[in-house]
């Protein structure tokens, strides 16, 4: 079984077209994924298909052309710019003789050098069991340190790969009863700001688009922010002051990305439920990117699957320094302010956007006066 990569490891990048408008832009992301995970670009195998290979993803042909690609720049691993079948995986594993890491593969495992607080390490570690569990048949021995339990060590004439599956199954389990208990944690935490009368308000976007920055900015804290993708994991809620209306309560969010892997999603529940249950999401956008539509779609359909997409959201058009654009606000046909123009990085617009946060909570103490008026 070969190793996961690890920072400093030379890699080939491997990406098909299939005829997709956002070719070029997704192959971008792919090495701005992979320069985050800590390796080294040492070359790109690129190939024009109708569909995939059901051997080897690629096709024989590129399979041997990455094989020779991957020896002369002495590279220890192939990196997919898609999600590859545990067969396909393993196929061009044996065939290479090297380690292969598709999209999610490598996404989940810049998560994993992310997480920093213990609930973070957790769902990390549970989105990457889910996702290893179909694909190693040893893939999972580090989880003899865990051993313990009626029942784990198995019974005579049980097989190493049975064991294994049992072994994956009970971390599995304790995993999500962890997650549970801290998920009624933060519900009780929700409760509480709700008797407090706080507006919540989560900061949501698209990976890398300003999104702690803008939170340091409103908040005056001290949350990691830098260019890269994934900077923030771990959800950072902090009391915000408004000049003419009450505080609010602000919450920082991991970023999303194009095929941001299900796992993920599912394990990362309890800290994306702070979204599902805001007042108000403000969408940030890097207004700069050629890709900005698209990533505002990504966004969009993640809040779906979580259950947010009911909630009113304000866009924050961020980075209009980069294009010279002017700061303002935009209204909609019912007179509310839809749409922010802020740099986040020199604070222009963050009166503006503040205004925004003081007319909805004004909004919804309207809503709430006329609901008890007819109750």
């Amino acid at each position: 079984m070969f190793e996961r990569p690890s920072g400093g490891d030379a890699v080939v990048l491997v990406s098909a077209d299939f005829g997709d408008a956002d070719y070029a832009e997704s192959l971008q992301e792919l090495r701005h994924l992979v320069t985050t995970a800590g390796m080294q670009i040492r070359a790109t195998v690129e190939g024009k298909r109708q569909s995939p290979d059901a051997k080897y993803f690629i096709g024989s042909g590129k399979a041997e052309e990455l094989k020779l690609m991957l020896e002369s720049s002495e590279s220890k691993v192939a990196a997919f710019n898609h999600d590859l079948s545990p067969s396909q995986q393993r196929n061009l594993e044996r065939f290479l003789q090297a380690r292969v890491v598709d999209r999610t593969g490598l996404i989940l495992d810049i998560f994993a050098q992310r997480a920093q607080t213990h609930e973070g390490k957790l769902q990390v570690e549970l989105a990457q069991l889910e996702h290893l569990s179909t694909r190693l048949v040893r893939g999972w021995t580090h989880l003899e340190r865990q051993k313990g339990g009626i029942g784990v060590r198995g019974g005579p004439g049980e097989t190493q790969l049975e064991l294994d599956r049992r072994m994956l199954r009970v971390r599995v389990k304790q995993l999500r009863e962890k997650l549970e208990k801290l998920k009624q944690q933060r519900g009780m935490q929700r409760r509480a700001r709700k008797r407090s009368n706080l507006m919540t308000v989560s900061i949501v976007g698209y990976t890398n688009a300003g999104k702690s920055t803008l939170f340091n900015r409103l908040t005056r804290s001290g949350v990691y922010a830098a260019d890269q993708l994934f900077a923030t994991l771990d959800t950072t809620s902090r009391k915000m002051h408004l000049a003419d209306a009450n505080p609010v309560v602000l919450s920082d969010t991991v970023g999303f990305i194009k095929h941001l892997p299900t796992t993920l999603i599912e394990a990362f529940g309890a800290t994306l439920e702070e979204a599902a249950q805001a007042d108000l999401l403000l969408h940030v956008v890097d207004v700069a990117s050629t890709n900005r539509d698209a990533q505002i779609e990504q966004v969009n359909f993640v809040l779906n699957e979580i259950g947010a997409s009911q909630v009113h959201q304000i866009l924050v058009l961020n980075q209009i320094d980069r294009l010279g654009m002017p700061a303002g606000i935009e209204r909609d046909e019912y007179g509310k302010i839809s749409k922010v123009r802020i740099s986040a990085i020199d604070g222009t617009g963050l009166d503006d956007l503040r205004l925004a946060l003081t007319e909805y909570q004004q909004l919804l103490k309207q809503l709430s006066t006329e609901e008890s008026a007819y109750a």
